[in-house]
């Protein structure tokens, strides 16, 4: 090629010395010279020799002459000469007069050109401007010649905007691309598993749930691919072999194919020397005294001879970190370990630099942001005093109470040094909240259905924070098939103590039962210590005094018949609960004890004092991860007055879903001749479940048994049963059930099936 671009330019007649041309002629001599070294592939012939002299840029350096004896070929032209003579025009002076002037000095020009830019006329005899439309005949149109169109498409009207389309160029595949062919591979990892024998975990199932061979499953779309990832994984295998103390591994890994011809198959393999294990010689704490002097020693769990496990040391640097804060040191800060390894001994020193910072004791609160109340009802929530060691964990107590509240959408505590000593080398640490108040506005609503007791609908609006703090005004409503009523709520929360509730209730409501019909208006008053989903407590109280006013009909045993009367009550309440369970509304281990005493007085022809009595416990045992077996137990009580001097609505009734499933509600107990349920002064229930979960779902078997009696005490006799069958959706609020059951021995007028449906476990 070089040759054929210096050989001296004789042209024939039938060759035009173009640039054109003569890279056409040079392309034909090529087809039939020898491959040169650029042509085989062979980059070594585009460098010099060893020694060999490289000519400067300057160098007049020329290639060879052809030898004598080679023949050029000959060259067919690329047009005829008639037919080129045609369509060159004429180039005459004469027909042009510019041809023959002489060129423009360089400052004529550029003295042209600025002229030009400025916008000046050309002087007088000066050929006009190049960048005018018009040339030196000022015609802005040019006929280019009288050579013909050959190509109609050039003379053809363009088409429309609209209705020009552009095709997109496809390129044709190579048949290999059209057709990919799958390359199947199995993985073989050699010498891990003696690593495995000496490490506390399982390296090859790390391996394999991380591999990106093993997530190929098997296929690739090339080999390639599966070097790709033989790499990739060669990495992991360091990673993972590092992270259990072998820092000086030699992981090989290569692709073999199958010996069998039929097959196929590659093997990946990947062949592990996992070296020299290291264990720690030495172990370093670079920090200032602390009290107790060993604190940090005591929790850092790691021993001189221990393999160097990341995953160990990253559990007890975080210990340390956890440590401190909860024994007085609330700006502790764990540094960035170092760890010295010999790689003749297999050795690592181990040192980590700890900045235990000053020892903090408990001071003041501060506030700020979108307050919902003030730095005072903060230290209401809390369960420190001024003067106690910091620990971090009641630090976080306080964070779960502020949340517990549900009147911020975000809020945080963070300590503050003061410097202020406090004595016994510390000093004050005052904690900073800082409040982000939510919607204090809450609607809610519920829906249930029992057989005795039809549907029920309730709703309520609540406005959590309108008598600051935490003073609550709660309106609710309830309608249903046989209750109505309305009524309002004023509850203020951590009443001057943390968990304590204060508690005044007005409400007016009808109920028609198939034991008694009473419309009632109630006014009641309650302090109590209760448990939340959020704070379950172990020991609750409840204390408080009511008052009634009620209209209800009752079975009069002179005459026969059912009238209503009137009842005025006036009593007072007290609870007390006892609760081991580990759960509040879906419990699967302990028990729970309540003990409900309620003093009454009925004025009604007379004064009628008594006192009602009840008692409930309940006990969960988990048998597996998903069954669980609860049984529960009821006996109550009414002492010191007549039958019928009670109020219907305050005797004691069995049946129902909260009581003997398969019955009616209220529907158990001495019956009136009507059919009717007069209700009794005392009662005893037992029911037994076997809870069985699978996910979010799950389903119940149960027995319940009870009767209510006339008489005051339990006489545990004529006992009435109910078995059936239940549904669970399990949500993060609590289950929702569905519970379907049957009466044993049913008697005339109960039903065959009763549906039971609300949120919670029945017990």
């Amino acid at each position: 090629m070089v040759w054929l671009m210096n050989h001296p330019r004789t042209c024939s007649p039938n060759l035009w010395c173009g640039g054109g041309l003569l890279a056409i002629s040079m392309a034909l001599a090529l087809t039939s010279a020898p491959a040169s070294a650029q042509d085989t592939g062979d980059t070594r012939a585009q460098q010099p020799a060893m020694g060999e002299q490289v000519p400067d840029a300057g160098d007049d350096v020329r290639p060879p002459q052809p030898p004598s004896d080679v023949t050029l070929p000959e060259v067919e032209p690329v047009i005829p000469d008639n037919e080129f003579e045609t369509l060159v025009p004429p180039l005459d002076a004469e027909d042009d007069p510019e041809l023959d002037k002489p060129l423009e000095t360089i400052e004529a020009f550029e003295r042209r050109l600025a002229e030009q830019q400025s916008d000046a006329e050309p002087s007088e005899g000066q050929a006009p401007p190049l960048a005018t439309p018009a040339l030196s005949d000022e015609d802005a149109t040019e006929e280019i010649g009288d050579a013909p169109v050959r190509d109609t498409e050039l003379v053809a009207p363009l088409p429309p905007l609209d209705q020009f389309e552009v095709t997109p160029v496809e390129f044709a595949k190579d048949a290999a691309d059209q057709e990919q062919v799958e390359v199947a591979y199995k993985v073989d990892v050699e010498g891990l598993a003696t690593a495995d024998k000496e490490s506390d975990t399982d390296m090859k199932g790390e391996f394999n749930s991380l591999s990106a061979l093993k997530k190929g499953d098997g296929k690739a779309a090339n080999a390639a691919m599966i070097r790709a990832r033989l790499n990739e994984d060669q990495q992991l295998l360091q990673t993972i072999l590092e992270s259990e103390g072998w820092f000086s591994p030699e992981i090989r890994g290569r692709i073999v194919p199958s010996r069998d011809e039929s097959n196929k198959e590659l093997t990946a393999r990947l062949s592990v020397t996992p070296g020299k294990r290291y264990v720690f010689s030495d172990i370093v704490i670079d920090a200032d005294p602390t009290e107790p002097p060993d604190l940090i020693k005591d929790n850092l769990a790691l021993e001189v001879g221990q393999p160097i496990i990341a995953e160990r040391v990253q559990g007890a640097e975080a210990q340390i970190a956890v440590a401190l804060p909860e024994n007085g040191y609330p700006f502790a800060e764990v540094g960035d370990r170092d760890i010295l390894l010999d790689r003749d001994t297999g050795d690592g020193v181990y040192t980590l630099p700890v900045k235990t910072g000053p020892r903090g004791r408990f001071d003041g609160f501060t506030t700020d942001g979108d307050l919902a109340f003030n730095a005072e009802h903060i230290r209401v929530l809390s369960r420190f005093k001024r003067g106690e060691l910091y620990d971090s964990r009641k630090v976080d107590d306080l964070r779960k109470a502020l949340v517990a509240t549900n009147l911020f959408k975000a809020v945080s505590v963070e300590p503050v040094q003061t410097g202020e000593p406090a004595g016994n080398d510390s000093e004050y640490v005052t904690l900073h909240v800082h409040q982000e108040a939510g919607p204090p506005r809450t609607i809610a609503g519920s829906l249930g259905y029992a057989a005795g007791e039809g549907f029920t609908a309730e709703a309520s609006w609540t406005h959590r924070n309108l008598f600051p703090p935490e003073g609550a005004l709660i309106g609710h409503a309830i309608a249903g098939t046989q209750q109505q009523g309305a009524g309002v709520t004023f509850r203020r929360s951590n009443a001057g103590k943390r968990d304590r509730t204060f508690e005044v209730k007005a409400e007016a409501f009808h109920n028609n039962y198939d034991a008694y019909s009473a419309y009632t208006g109630r006014l009641a008053a309650r302090i109590s210590r209760d448990s939340t989903p959020i704070w379950q407590k172990r020991y609750t109280y409840a204390y408080g005094v009511e008052l009634l006013a009620t209209a209800e009909t009752d079975y009069n045993a002179e005459t026969g018949d059912r009238k209503r009367r009137t009842y005025y009550i006036a009593g007072v309440n007290g609870q007390l609960g006892f609760d081991t369970t580990d759960d509040l509304l879906n419990p699967t281990e302990g028990y729970r004890l309540t003990a409900l005493v309620q003093p009454e007085a009925t004025v009604n022809k007379g004064f009628n004092p008594y006192v009602r009595a009840r008692i409930d416990g309940s006990t969960y045992f988990s048998v597996s991860d998903s069954l669980v077996l609860a049984g529960r137990v009821r006996l109550g009580t009414i002492q010191g007055v007549g039958l019928y001097d009670i109020a219907p609505s305050r005797r004691l009734y069995a049946g129902g879903g909260g009581s003997v499933r398969g019955y009616a509600y209220q529907g158990l107990g001495e019956q009136a001749p009507d059919g009717k349920p007069i209700g009794g002064r005392s009662l005893n229930e037992a029911s037994v479940e076997a809870r069985y979960r699978f996910g979010n779902y799950g389903v119940v078997a149960f027995v319940d048994a009870g009767q209510a009696y006339r008489e005051t005490m339990p006489q545990f006799s004529d006992l009435r049963y109910g078995v059936g069958l239940g549904g669970r959706f399990y949500t993060n609020f609590g289950p929702i059930r569905l519970d379907v059951a049957t009466p044993i021995n049913r008697q005339p007028g109960e039903a065959r099936i009763n549906v039971y449906v609300s949120i919670g476990q029945a017990f």
